[in-house]
């Protein structure tokens, strides 16, 4: 029997029961890029609110945001009134935090970017996005057992300074928009989850407004931030990424 043959005979029976080729899945190169600048353009400005419930309080946060690629993001407390002005701006790997109670500007050493921003489950980094996955991550395509979607299973690269030892994330096969999120631990125990919803078309792109961070080792923990706005690729003022501009009356 010929290979031709053998070849026809193969695509007929996988169409008689109902069988098709696998769809091809984009590079990771391209998909981890498009998770990077999920939320940034060349530009970006963001206004958004940080709901952070613990089982004995909760608060609410009004936020506003500036980036310029990955390197430069500042950002502005305009709520709870006792914390209005204060402001965080990183400059490369180097970031700093001002209060204006206290009129005092505090530089974030390396060690402390993986800790709680304003008391929230989400960590310095996590905010001002030193880490990229593209630059700091290994990834590889993982099976999938729900149809119409992608699974990416993370692992630090060499020399990458993580608090995660593996990341898995899910993505909308069609969209590429991220879904779940589930952080482990060097001993690959999953240590929290971040769900992505309500995707919303902003100038022409679309993103999940919505972004439930559940600590899985702190029960009755949460922090929701959810984006009230977000222009991409519109020049921004000058000079917002300075250290004049923490103490500036915003």
């Amino acid at each position: 029997m010929s290979y031709l043959l053998v070849a026809v005979l193969l695509l007929n029976s996988m169409s008689a029961f109902g069988a098709s080729p696998p769809e091809p899945r984009p590079p990771l190169d391209e998909v981890l890029a498009r998770l990077d600048h999920l939320f940034r353009g060349t530009t970006a400005y963001a206004e958004l609110r940080m709901s952070i419930v613990t089982p004995n309080w909760e608060r609410t946060l009004e936020v506003r945001c500036w980036s310029e690629g990955l390197d430069k993001t500042f950002m502005v407390l305009d709520a709870p009134k006792k914390d209005k002005g204060i402001a965080t701006l990183r400059l490369g790997t180097e970031m700093w935090n001002y209060f204006p109670r206290i009129d005092k500007e505090m530089k974030i050493p390396p060690s402390m970017m993986l800790g709680s921003w304003m008391g929230s489950d989400f960590t310095n980094d996590d905010l001002v996005k030193e880490a990229s996955l593209l630059r700091d991550y290994q990834a590889r395509y993982a099976e999938s057992e729900v149809p119409g979607r992608l699974v990416l299973e993370l692992t630090p690269r060499q020399g990458t300074v993580s608090l995660w030892g593996r990341i898995v994330t899910t993505l909308d096969a069609a969209t590429l928009l991220p879904l779940r999120e589930v952080y482990h631990d060097e001993h690959g125990k999953a240590v929290r989850e971040l769900v992505f919803s309500e995707p919303r078309d902003f100038g022409g792109r679309t993103v999940p407004t919505v972004l439930t961070l559940h600590p899985l080792t702190k029960p009755g923990h949460k922090t929701v931030i959810r984006y009230e706005k977000l222009s991409l690729d519109q020049p921004l003022p000058d000079g917002v990424f300075s250290l004049r501009n923490l103490r500036a009356k915003h």
